[in-house]
């Protein structure tokens, strides 16, 4: 009877110990977590907790999430258990200064009303005209207004820096002012709406006005204003002196500068020019000013690179194909000890060219975005019209990496010995600023070799959300660019975050054999597609040169026999060719699948196999320790 009794006595003990140290755990430890993921995905970052510390004023979060959805469609519920969750979050670190309600907005209701006038969005559930809303809408002791209309799947990994950016705006901080000059439609294009071809303002404009007030500069300025901290000077192409000497003034008076140079601008080559034809020089350069500053930039060269190269489909040879074009690249050399790009995975360049510090130079370049060692230069002739699988044959890694892009740090002194001249039509504005010849103090600027970094298609996929169009990012320009500005401005509270949540594992092997193979691949069929089009010449040439009277039916009889068994040779050279192709191609598709089944070996057999075998190890062991306890 006494074992029974002390059974039932340490089970009653074991659950009183576990009921306590729920309710300990529930009012101690509710905040507490483990957050096991590389990067700290699901941890708030600095940027967030700097945000709230940083609160005056309390800010009031209302989401309104409609249960009906979370029914119809359960991961939307696990997404608003996740929106909850981190919005508590911020509550609790904000020492009472973000305060929260929740609704769920019924169809027909005051509260629906009221989700409604916050401009949150609804879709429609039914055919009886019934919405559902997932939105949330903040708001401050000022009757400010910002909202999320609608919290969209797609932009759940986004979620932290959405809900801060939200918190930051309606915390009211000065904002940054910065000026833009451009010669790309990045504020949206009159012209090309009217075409029916977009026309829409940048995703990295949309951006950057988030947190700054930005201007625009015109590219014929003789003064750059005052009042403007950062001057982004973006693909601003053919400047008079008069600009130059207006930005290299601004450069030595102490502002803050950021410029972005192209060899070859994409995004300005797909821009119609007034008279609606592609323009044929899109570089832009800052030669005298980066000459006098020390920065080597070389406009008539594109850095190709065969690791990140995207793949792009080409024709060719009545067939389409898929090639990795090495001027078009997904690079991911950044500087994890620069706090605007610690945090970031990639950025995309295209046609980019290279920086470098001048021979002599005092200043100090730091790179921010590199390619990696498999890098090469391609003259900029061959990407304005590109051949991709002629690019990729041709193409020879020279090393590396190359830079990108740089923070320039240094005492400057100015490229112009005073006002250039003007041209007849021009005079100077009143109150022209004195001549500066070198800086007070060492100057900090960001130079970038490459402008596509803001076109939207190499950064985001622009959508369609029930009217509204959505910007969904695969890769971080956006970031990099507002980030950096962020830096040169000094607001960089969101710095960290706008990047989080990417959860992308790739394959780095995997790409590495593909992007090997491929270029061998592309080599040996450029090889082969020479040799094909010298044999088609040679065979065209001995039958019109049979003579006369010889039509296309006398053709083959009037080829000598020496002629034949030359054919026949280079045609059998093609057939083995061919068959080296193949095997190339085979090579590859090998390598992968063997790199494949030994994985699937490992995870599937090996892990049980070792769980199997400790398991049996640690039973027989407790079976050996109660063998000895007996005796």
């Amino acid at each position: 009877m006494r074992r029974p009794i002390l059974a039932i006595i340490a089970v009653l003990a074991a659950a009183a110990i576990a009921v306590g140290i729920n309710m300990l755990a529930d009012t101690r430890l509710a905040n507490a977590r483990l957050d096991l993921t590389q990067g700290q995905l699901y941890t708030l970052s600095p940027g967030t907790r700097q945000v709230l510390a940083e609160l005056k004023e309390p800010v009031t979060l209302r989401l309104f999430y409609s249960r009906q959805l979370g029914a119809a469609v359960p991961t939307y519920g696990t997404y608003a258990d996740h929106v909850r969750e981190m919005l508590r979050d911020y509550a609790a670190l904000s020492h009472g200064k973000v305060r929260l309600e929740f609704y769920d907005p019924e169809p027909f209701s005051d509260t629906e009303d009221r989700a409604i006038a916050y401009g949150l969005q609804g879709v429609p559930v039914d055919q009886g005209g019934s919405e559902i809303y997932f939105g949330l809408a903040g708001t401050n002791l000022e009757d400010d207004e910002r909202t999320i209309p609608f919290f969209q799947a797609d932009r759940e990994r986004f979620l932290e820096y959405d809900l801060t950016k939200l918190v930051y705006e309606l915390s009211d901080p000065k904002r940054p002012v910065v000026g833009l000059m451009t010669s790309l439609p990045i504020d949206g294009s009159p012209q090309m709406m009217m075409m029916g071809r977009g026309g829409q303002p940048w995703a990295v404009a949309t951006l950057l006005r988030q947190t700054n007030d930005v201007r625009s500069v015109p590219t014929d300025a003789q003064v750059i204003e005052p009042d403007i901290q950062v001057l982004l000077v973006a693909q601003a192409a053919h400047l008079s002196d008069a600009t130059k000497y207006a930005i290299d003034q601004f450069v030595m008076r102490g502002g803050r500068l950021m410029v972005m140079v192209d060899p070859w601008s994409e995004a300005m080559a797909a821009t119609p020019s007034p008279d609606g034809m592609p323009p044929q020089d899109t570089h832009s350069d800052l030669e005298p000013l980066f000459k006098a500053w020390g920065i080597a930039f070389d406009p008539n060269q594109v850095v190709g690179d065969l690791t990140g190269a995207w793949r792009v489909r080409t024709g060719g040879n009545d067939r389409v194909q898929a090639v990795n074009y090495v001027a078009w690249i997904n690079a991911t050399g950044l500087n994890h000890d620069d706090p605007a790009t610690a945090d970031l995975k990639q950025v995309t360049i295209a046609s980019a060219g290279t920086l470098s510090k001048a021979p002599g130079a005092s200043i100090t370049l730091t790179p921010l975005l590199s390619t990696s060692d498999q890098s090469g230069l391609i003259p900029v002739d061959e990407v304005k019209e590109p051949h991709p699988a002629q690019i990729l044959a041709r193409f020879k890694p020279q090393g590396g990496p190359r830079i990108i892009a740089a923070r320039v740090r240094g005492m400057l002194k100015s490229a112009f010995p005073g006002p250039p001249p003007l041209a007849k039509d021009q005079k100077r504005p009143d109150h022209f600023p004195a001549h500066i010849t070198e800086t007070a103090k060492p100057a900090s600027m960001v130079v970038v070799a490459d402008s596509d970094i803001l076109a939207d298609r190499f950064w985001v996929r622009i959508s369609d959300f029930f009217g509204q169009p959505t910007a969904t990012p695969f890769a971080d320009n956006g970031p990099f660019v507002a980030n950096l500005v962020g830096t040169l401005s000094g607001s960089d509270a969101l710095i960290g975050l706008r990047s989080r949540g990417d959860t992308n594992r790739p394959f780095t092997l995997v790409a590495d054999m593909q992007a090997h193979a491929e270029a061998q691949f592309r080599q040996k069929e450029q090889a082969l597609q020479t040799h094909l089009t010298d044999v088609q010449k040679q065979i065209r040439s001995l039958r019109t040169g049979a003579g006369p009277g010889s039509g296309p039916d006398k053709a083959d009889a009037a080829i000598t026999p020496e002629q034949r068994a030359a054919i026949d040779a280079a045609q059998t050279d093609i057939l083995e060719t061919r068959r080296q192709l193949r095997a190339v191609q085979l090579d590859l598709n090998r390598d992968i699948n063997r790199l494949e089944t030994e994985t699937r070996i490992v995870t599937i057999i090996a892990v049980p196999a070792v769980l199997t075998v400790l398991a049996i190890g640690i039973g027989l062991m407790q079976r050996r320790r109660r063998a000895r306890a007996r005796r």
